[in-house]
C-alpha cells in the first residue's frame, strides 16, 4: 500500500501561499512560511514532485472573455452499470463546453458545469448529448443567474 506524505505545518502554508498567489517569487514565498529561499522553494518543488500540488492555473475576468452562459445540470442516467458510467464519463470528458463533472451519491448521477456562449447553444449541445446514446434518461437545467462565490479548487 502506498503510503501518503506527511505534511507538517510548514508544508500547509506553502500549499496556502500558492493557492493566493501561484505566481510568488522565491524570496516572497520564503517570507510567506517563515523559511529562507533555498528550503522554501526545495520544499515547494517537493511538493509539486509527490503529486500534492498539480498545477498553476490563471483565472480570467469573464468581462474579458466572449460573452458566456453558465449552465449547472443535474444528470440521472438509464441504467447504473459499471460500463454506463464509463461510457458516461468517456463522452463528457471530450466536450469543451463541460467545464466540470462531479459524480454524486442522492439522487442524481451528476452535476454538470457547462459554459456556452448563449442559451440557444447549450440547447445544442443538449440536443446532441441525446443523440450520442451516452445513457442520459433525464437532465434539470439551472441556469447561474450570479456568481456569488466561485474557487478554483
Amino acid at each position: 500500500m502506498e503510503e501518503k506524505l506527511k505534511l507538517d505545518p510548514i508544508d500547509q502554508r506553502i500549499i496556502e501561499a500558492v493557492k493566493r498567489n501561484g505566481r510568488l517569487t522565491k524570496q516572497a514565498l520564503a517570507e510567506a512560511v517563515g523559511l529562507s529561499a533555498t528550503p522554501a522553494w526545495a520544499r515547494l518543488k517537493r511538493l509539486e514532485a509527490e503529486g500534492i500540488i498539480t498545477g498553476y492555473h490563471a483565472r480570467v475576468s469573464r468581462i474579458e472573455q466572449a460573452a458566456a452562459v453558465k449552465v449547472l445540470v443535474e444528470v440521472t442516467l438509464a441504467s447504473h452499470r459499471h460500463a454506463d458510467f464509463k461510457r458516461f464519463e468517456a463522452a463528457i470528458g471530450e466536450i469543451t463546453e463541460i467545464v466540470s463533472c462531479w459524480s454524486v451519491g442522492g439522487g442524481v448521477d451528476y452535476f454538470l458545469t457547462v459554459e456556452t456562449a448563449d442559451i440557444d447553444s447549450y440547447q445544442r449541445l443538449i440536443d446532441r448529448l441525446l443523440t450520442m446514446e451516452i445513457g442520459i434518461q433525464r437532465y434539470f437545467t439551472y441556469i447561474v443567474t450570479r456568481t456569488v462565490k466561485d474557487r478554483p479548487d
